[in-house]
């Protein structure tokens, strides 16, 4: 880096999900990355619907208050789209352009694959590496969603006080983070490892070979669902309905009536997701299944999926190897780990 060369401003990763914010900021000191701040705060109902922001106000405001708590001084921020609001596609490009002229094909090439007037559209690109049998060529992976899923983003975060520096797409966070999980896993680098993150109204699978994502599919089904059959069972509120869930207190039939018939549905749409993998690949099996989100926690959860697939499933702790500083609470941490995935990802964008 040259003396004048300004240096990037640190970023705040911020994951916004369909129920809450939460933030993340790390810092990084001889190969070892350190957790300095963080929050999750929650969002009112329907605010973000199937990770679309709908209340761009009330997803800022939110992010206002996180900021807050975590007390981290930041001012620039990466945030993620949802798979599902991006088409990705890898391209065949010969290697001898110039960063201008690939620039330019890019745009050429763009308006094959998107379906979108292209001025309707926020694109961006990436040179991942030759061409098998043919070095002469690169494979550019070609990333755009509609501007508008891209604006709602920067607004919310501009409500909240920071300044986009990054828009992601939650799959490559996810990507990222997964390498802070890869070396805690039984399993060679080049086996295929099924991260399924479940969250309140999506459980996303991703799979990953070499730590690079061959495979994302999204499902609407999440904790949601199960907030609902507390709810409707034992007549709380949302707010009391997602507390007794986290913190307990129900009635011991809580166990057998919401809670069991909601892990057996879970495991069915995870295997579900699973199947629609392996009909349109050369695969039959996973090596590993690794669960992330916030129900990945659900006690038994993991066990009744191994026994279930035949497969070893282990629940997401990006933050295993990570030091915290004394502001962050480890047991707080520790319980939201497998959730913070994205924002992990998100987070380690400082360091690119």
């Amino acid at each position: 880096m040259g003396l004048f060369t300004p240096k990037k401003p640190a970023l705040i990763g911020v994951d916004i999900s369909s129920t809450a914010v939460k933030l993340l900021q790390l810092s990084q000191a001889g190969g070892r990355y350190r957790v300095e701040h963080y929050a999750v705060e929650p969002l009112p109902p329907n605010a973000v619907v199937e990770k679309n922001i709908v209340e761009v106000e009330a997803v800022g405001d939110a992010i206002r208050r996180a900021l807050a708590r975590s007390g981290s001084k930041l001012k620039h921020a990466s945030a993620a789209v949802a798979g599902s609001a991006v088409i990705t596609r890898i391209i065949p490009m010969t290697g001898e352009l110039s960063d201008d002229d690939l620039e330019g094909q890019i745009q050429v090439e763009a308006n094959q694959y998107i379906p979108y007037p292209i001025d309707e559209v926020s694109l961006d690109y990436e040179v991942i590496g030759p061409v098998r049998d043919n070095p002469d060529m690169n494979n550019v992976l070609l990333a755009a969603s509609r501007t508008e899923n891209v604006d709602m983003r920067v607004a919310a975060l501009d409500l909240g006080g920071l300044t986009a520096g990054v828009i992601d797409v939650e799959a490559f966070a996810m990507e990222n983070a997964f390498a802070m999980v890869a070396d805690q896993l039984n399993v060679g680098r080049d086996a295929l490892v099924a991260v399924v993150d479940i969250g309140a109204t999506m459980t996303t699978l991703s799979v990953l070979r070499n730590q690079r994502t061959i495979y994302s599919r999204e499902q609407v089904f999440g904790g949601k669902q199960l907030t609902d059959e507390i709810m409707r069972r034992f007549g709380l509120s949302y707010e009391e309905a997602g507390r007794a869930k986290r913190k307990g207190g129900l009635p011991e039939s809580y166990e057998t009536e919401a809670l069991e018939p909601f892990k057996e549905s879970l495991i069915q749409q995870i295997s579900r997701l699973l199947q629609f993998f392996f009909a349109g690949s050369e695969y039959s099996k996973v090596d590993q299944v690794v669960l992330a989100g916030g129900c990945a926690s659900i006690e038994g959860l993991g066990p009744m999926l191994e026994e279930q697939l035949g497969v070893p499933c282990v629940v997401a702790n990006p933050l295993a190897r990570m030091s915290l500083s004394p502001r962050v609470q480890a047991q707080s941490l520790a319980q939201d780990a497998p959730a913070l995935m994205i924002a992990v990802g998100l987070a380690l964008r400082s360091f690119d």
